[in-house]
């Protein structure tokens, strides 16, 4: 894989793990919930912090693989947390924004 496909593949992996937790009601999109009532804010938020982490480090090994590992300030995370953030913004205004 060249270095633009892993890059685009890895946006894209990035824009699906932003909107998961906002488009279904499973745990992490994969495990089935034992109750009825839908989750709640808090909970979609901290799925939404464990795929940022998720596909950083997916991140971290597309980066090693390509080249060496390039050591990041405290810039780098705030602004690929927003950017992660601004990504899942459809799905945020899909579940609480539009009427159903």
């Amino acid at each position: 894989m060249n270095t633009t496909n892993a890059v685009w593949s890895l946006v894209l992996l990035a824009a699906i793990s932003a909107n998961l937790p906002f488009l279904n009601n499973r745990w992490m999109g994969l495990l089935p919930r034992r109750t009825l009532a839908a989750k709640g804010l808090h909970i979609r938020l901290l799925e939404l912090i464990a795929a940022y982490f998720i596909v950083g480090g997916v991140g971290l090994y597309v980066e090693q693989s390509i080249s060496q590992i390039y050591p990041q300030g405290w810039e780098f995370y705030a602004v690929t947390g927003f950017l992660f953030v601004t990504l899942a913004f459809p799905g945020f205004v899909y579940r609480y924004l539009m009427r159903h």
